[in-house]
């Protein structure tokens, strides 16, 4: 398409100049210049070639008189250029004193000034000089406003102030001006100051930017949804907030477990199992099993024989042991709670087992069992090395060998 589109420009040019040429043949025309005793006769041909000449000799005296001031200016931009990624690959290197030299150099020249000054605004906050940064990003604001106001909504979020950060955005947002990674400072903001309602306004021109994957917006936008879910006031506003949501939105761990844990505080324990029963069924997470202990005491049969079912299927499963440790604890079940507690802890030592095991061995009058669970739990959260539990006339903490096969039915070795 193009070849031909050429083709029929070089046809129509060369029609053209037939056609002049035979309109100057003619009669070619006859041009006197008179000035003084100075005179020009030539025909319109040769004045035209004429003038084409003189244009040519006076672009190449310009061109040759501008040339010294292109050399300097050339070697200028070559300089800030230079200086520019030098300043870039300083700041990721973490020399951030000759970032900040480099890109104050390389901010002299026009294009580079809001890059440059940007970059430094940067480099001068990781090096903890707050107010030089905000310096530099007052002066980058001239030269790129929109990049200037998602650096300084993500510093003054870093420094925490979070309201500063909504004061900033706010206004933008509602006249739906902001850059698309403002967006994002935006929704954790305010997430961080409990306005839940603003950060979920914020999720579809967050989408629509397409400033996050999918992937990673899905996570922000289970959190947004955990915490709406969480500030639920009652149990008809979180049914009316539940049934709003998509099935896309509701299959997310976290708000599983925000929804179930609510619902069971407004007393919808069926409505809670059935959420986690039928996520756990699709993706096994440790998140999920734990919230099955957290449904209250209602229904605790229920709940014990299904976790039970469940530890067929993951005998090693430390979180699920815990759970059902904990279960067995609120039906009173001692000795079993006791068991489960104490392979779970041997499998992985969390706090929350050593915690529920101290409750247990407490409830049995072991005070210094307890208090030695009590120790190991508080070791566990600074990761620290456990005491060994060896009560009397029991076995050692340690997991039990289960059997453990692949997909296709092949034993594996235990880990």
């Amino acid at each position: 398409m193009i070849l031909w589109r050429w083709i029929l420009w070089l046809l129509l040019i060369a029609l053209l100049a037939a056609l002049g040429w035979q309109i100057l043949a003619i009669d070619p025309g006859y041009v006197l210049l008179r000035f003084h005793s100075w005179q020009l006769q030539a025909t319109v041909v040769g004045l035209g070639l004429l003038l084409l000449g003189l244009v040519i000799v006076l672009m190449i005296i310009w061109k040759l008189l501008r040339w010294p001031f292109g050399v300097v200016a050339h070697r200028h931009q070559r300089i800030s250029r230079k200086r520019f990624s030098e300043g870039l690959l300083a700041l990721v290197e973490g020399r951030h004193g000759e970032a900040q030299r480099a890109l104050a150099r390389a901010a002299r020249l026009g294009p580079l000034r809001g890059p440059a000054l940007l970059a430094e605004a940067e480099a001068a906050w990781r090096r903890g000089e707050f107010e030089r940064a905000h310096e530099v990003l007052d002066e980058a604001a001239r030269h790129a406003a929109d990049a200037a106001q998602v650096l300084r909504a993500r510093m003054l979020r870093r420094e925490g102030h979070p309201e500063a950060t909504l004061a900033l955005l706010v206004p933008a947002a509602e006249a739906a001006r902001l850059p698309p990674a403002a967006w994002v400072e935006l929704v954790k903001v305010a997430l961080l100051t409990g306005r839940v309602d603003r950060a979920r306004a914020a999720l579809e021109p967050l989408r629509s930017s397409a400033a996050l994957s999918a992937p990673a917006f899905a996570k922000i936008e289970a959190q947004v949804l955990a915490a709406a879910i969480d500030q639920a006031a009652d149990g008809a506003s979180l049914n009316a907030l539940w049934a709003d949501l998509s099935r896309a939105q509701r299959r997310p761990v976290e708000v599983v477990a925000a929804y179930a844990c609510k619902a069971a505080r407004y007393g919808s324990s069926l409505a809670a199992m059935g959420e986690i029963e039928s996520a756990l069924a699709r993706d096994w997470t440790a998140v999920l099993v734990t919230s099955w202990a957290e449904l209250g005491e209602e229904h605790l049969e229920h709940r014990l024989e299904v976790a039970r079912k469940w530890l067929d299927a993951h005998p090693n499963d430390a979180v699920l042991l815990a759970t059902l440790g904990r279960l067995c604890l609120l039906a009173g079940q001692l000795a079993q709670a006791r068991e489960y507690l104490e392979r779970s802890v041997g499998l992985d030592e969390s706090a929350l087992a050593w915690e529920v095991l101290g409750e247990v061995l407490l409830k049995q009058q072991l005070a210094e069992e307890a208090a030695r669970c009590f120790r190991n739990a508080l070791r566990a959260q600074r990761q620290d090395v456990t005491e060994a539990l060896i009560s009397a006339g029991r076995m050692p903490t340690r997991p039990l060998a289960v059997e453990v096969r692949s997909e296709l039915g092949v034993p594996r070795l235990p880990e």
